[in-house]
Parts: structure tokens; C-alpha cells; sequence
């Protein structure tokens, strides 16, 4: 590996950039928001199957890379909702990977694993046909080992936190068997109530009675809707939960009166609504989930822009998650007026937004960001989160909201193995950035060394209000 990768070729800004790296390279990793599953930390003995599974079969964004090139999901071992036959033999998979492991070079992806490869698993051959044996032994056998169980890795890692994202219908056993546990690991819940509010969600009357179950509170209407996302969001807070999250395509939040939100309610538990009444109760309803983050502190973070499930027919065979997603054009500043009027002047209220429309970063969030109080900038999301993504973020929004209406970094991540990866390209574009204003006689070499600690580490805990 380049100890200089994603370092500036100017002589003077790449010597800055290797002090201030030095001097956040071994902070904890601060992981506010992440899709591990908490199984693997609630079992102590919990081990991870074989490579295939670990890096291809998980990782949405492989099998994304793959499939765009041809290589269909049934190849790939991604079970199909029809039980159609798919390749089951792990080191065939492997194979198939590794022969077309070029496809990866220069992609963050590509980053990722490379570094993975070679620091946590020692390899030090380039992953192709030839070597694509020989490397998924090396990996098999150090699977085996102890240190390798999700909790070892989480030590190894120096995770100071991570937080899961949660079904609000979730019973959170496994956090329950962490907590209950000896092992001092801190897992955090996230309260997502996307399949309940989402009127327009897959099987939704049948998360509403899930809904009534785990809360003890009949739902039978929208008044006792609401109590049971309350008492929902009680349970997470109790369980650790510092935030929500939610995922809209589009961020249009104009809030219903009482009278219409409870017909259009009882009028889903009763059969579909359609696509437009759907899209007001959903927005409605991000503005009633901003309500309760007012009352019960926790912060909101808002993903927007996801055109969700883009290939139908994929979609279709193999179900949501698979690759599909696709970005889409945004409009925050008029969209978001009725929620940041009435909330976002408010002291108790945070919202933390994502975006995948990079145009929308100078136009609307960075001057909405650098007015309201409540409001802060999440790092770049999915598509963007790459080193070219990092730059042009910073390059982007820190002239108008400065770094500290910004909420640090957040890794998104499901695969446990790439955590330190992700910081540390962070780390490293962030440095270098700063080293660039160093240079250019923006900052000194003091504020510098100062912003590169709190870019790396503080301001994640201050955005999340997770100051323990």
C-alpha cells in the first residue's frame, strides 16, 4: 500500500498532510450510522462463513459492479424470490470474482478491498484467476481464528461506538443479549420506521399488527398509531438509540391535518391508497417524526433521493437491496420549508440530511445548513462516498456552513471488515484538504491540526449528541 495514497503531489501540501494524518490516524473509530446486523456481536462465538459470503454475496455494492457487467446474480449466489437455481459452490463464486476483479480498479469499492486484503488478512498478492485460490485459503483459515469473530474485530477496530439501523417493529433481541452480556462492546440501536409509515410499504397493514404486538398498544386508529410509534421510540431510546432514520425519494413535507391523516390511515388498513396520497402521508408523517424528535432528543437523520428499486424486473426476481437504487434530482429548499419552520428554529430538534444529488450541496442544504440551527450536513452518502465524492463535498459546502454544521463521518456500512477502511479514506482526504488550505494561507498549520482531530472524531459525536 502508498502510505502517501490520496495525498496531494505538491512536495509542501503532501508533507502537511502526512503531519496531520499522524496526528488522527489511531483516534476511535465513531460510527453513528452503519447497517451491521447486531447478530453477529450478540453471539460471543459468532464466526463469518467463507470469503464469498464475507465480500461478495453481502456487499450490494459488488454484486452491483458485477451484475453491471454482465455477470447475472444467479452466478454471483444471490437467491432468487422464485427459488430459481442459483451457483451455491463458495469457491466458484470466488472464482468468478477474482477473474473479473479488474472491473474494480479505481472504484472506491476497489479502495475498500484492496486495503482490506492486505491489513486485516496480511495478502499481499493482487486478487486474479491465478491467485483467486490461493487467497480465498489464506482468508478461509484466518476465519477460523478467533480474532477474527466480530467482536475481537470490533477491540482490534477501536470502536468507541456503532450504531445499527432497526425496524421500529424489531423486538431487538440481540441487542437485548449484548446488553445482558459481559463484554463492554457499546451497539447502538437506530430507530427506522420506514415499513410503518410508509403507508405504501410492502405488507403494511401487516406491520401495523406487528406494530400493535411489539408495543403492547392496539393500533386500531391514527390516534393509537401514533402512541405506538411513541411508545416505539421510548423502547429504542431506552435501548442506547441516540437517532431515527428515514429514507424518502422525495423530501416533500407538508403537514395534514389531524382529520385527513386519520381518514387517509384508516383508509390503508383497509386496502392500497394511491401513489399521491401515499406521498402526502408519507411526508406527513416525517413531519410527525420531527415532532417526536423535539420531544425525546432523538436526532433525525433524513436520506433523500433514492429512486428505490429502479430495475423492476430484478427487483421483481431477487427482492429490494440487490442494486437498483438509482439517484435522482432533488429540490430541499421549498420542500423542506414546513418542517424547518416549525421545527427547525428549535433547540431541541437535530436533522442530519443525505443526500445523493451532489448539485444540491451549493445550491440548497449548504446555504439551508448555514442558516437554520437544527440543521446539519451528513457526509457523502452511497454514490458519493469515494474519495473524488469527499473533496467535492468539502469543496462544496465547508465555504458556506463551515465544518461545524457538518456531521463528521459515518461509514454506512453492512460489511463489519471495512469499517477502518472507510475511515481512514476519510481521514486521509480530509487531511489532505486541510493541508491544501494550509498551503493556500486559508489556515495555519494550528487550525488545521485542530479541524483534521475534529473532522476525524468530534464532530460525529457532537452531530449525534453522544458525548459519553
Amino acid at each position: 500500500m502508498n502510505n502517501d495514497r490520496f495525498f496531494d503531489s505538491s512536495p509542501d501540501q503532501r508533507a502537511i498532510a502526512r503531519q496531520l494524518y499522524q496526528t488522527v490516524v489511531n483516534l476511535p473509530l465513531v460510527c453513528p450510522h452503519g447497517h451491521v446486523d447486531p447478530r453477529l456481536f450478540a453471539d460471543p462465538d459468532y464466526r463469518f462463513g467463507n470469503p464469498a459470503e464475507l465480500f461478495i454475496t453481502s456487499d450490494h455494492y459488488v454484486m452491483r459492479m458485477l451484475y453491471c457487467h454482465g455477470i447475472p446474480l444467479e452466478v454471483q449466489g444471490i437467491p432468487s424470490l422464485d427459488n430459481s437455481p442459483v451457483e451455491t459452490d463458495p469457491r466458484r463464486i470466488w472464482q468468478i470474482f477474482a477473474d473479473n476483479y479488474h472491473i474494480f480498479r479505481g472504484t472506491p469499492s476497489g479502495v475498500w478491498l484492496n486495503q482490506e486484503f492486505f491489513e486485516l488478512f496480511g495478502i499481499t498478492q493482487k486478487l486474479n484467476s491465478a491467485t483467486a485460490q490461493d487467497i480465498y485459503d489464506q482468508i478461509t483459515a484466518q476465519l477460523t481464528q478467533p480474532e477474527f469473530q466480530p467482536r475481537r474485530l470490533y477491540e482490534k477496530f477501536n470502536v468507541e461506538f456503532l450504531c445499527t439501523t432497526d425496524s421500529a417493529i424489531d423486538t431487538l433481541a440481540h441487542h437485548q443479549a449484548i446488553r445482558e452480556s459481559d463484554w463492554e462492546g457499546r451497539i447502538l440501536p437506530t430507530f427506522r420506521p420506514d415499513t410503518v409509515i410508509k403507508i405504501d410499504a410492502p405488507n403494511w397493514a401487516k406491520n401495523i399488527e406487528t406494530l400493535s404486538e411489539v408495543s403492547s398498544i392496539n393500533v386500531v386508529d391514527y390516534r393509537t398509531f401514533l402512541q405506538a410509534l411513541e411508545n416505539r421510540r421510548a423502547f429504542f431510546k431506552q435501548m442506547g438509540a441516540v437517532a431515527t432514520d428515514h429514507d424518502i425519494q422525495v423530501p416533500s413535507l407538508t403537514p395534514l391535518s389531524a382529520r385527513e391523516a386519520s381518514q387517509i390511515f384508516a383508509q390503508g388498513l383497509n386496502g392500497p391508497v394511491d401513489e399521491q396520497t401515499a406521498r402526502r402521508f408519507n411526508g406527513h408523517m416525517l413531519t410527525e417524526m420531527a415532532r417526536m424528535s423535539v420531544d425525546d432528543g432523538l436526532v433525525m437523520q433524513l436520506h433523500a433521493g433514492s429512486y428505490r428499486n429502479h430495475n423492476h424486473p430484478l427487483w421483481e426476481r431477487f427482492g429490494p437491496d440487490i442494486g437498483g437504487d438509482l439517484p435522482v434530482r432533488m429540490e430541499y429548499t421549498r420542500n423542506l420549508k414546513p418542517l424547518l419552520n416549525r421545527f427547525g428554529n428549535h433547540p431541541n430538534f437535530r436533522l442530519i440530511i443525505f443526500t445523493l444529488d451532489e448539485s444540491a450541496y451549493t445550491r440548497e442544504l449548504a446555504p439551508l445548513a448555514g442558516h437554520y440551527p437544527a440543521l446539519k450536513l451528513g457526509p457523502p452518502w452511497w454514490f458519493n462516498d469515494s474519495v473524488n465524492g469527499i473533496r467535492r463535498y468539502l469543496n462544496l459546502v465547508v465555504e458556506t456552513t463551515g465544518i461545524y454544521k457538518t456531521a463528521g463521518f459515518s461509514d454506512d456500512t453492512r460489511a463489519l471488515p471495512s469499517l477502518p477502511v472507510r475511515h481512514d479514506v476519510w481521514r486521509r482526504v480530509t487531511v489532505n484538504w486541510l493541508a491544501g488550505l494550509v498551503v493556500q494561507g486559508i489556515i495555519d498549520e494550528e487550525d488545521a491540526a485542530e479541524m483534521a482531530h475534529t473532522m476525524a472524531y468530534d464532530l460525529a459525536k457532537e452531530a449525534y449528541r453522544n458525548h459519553r
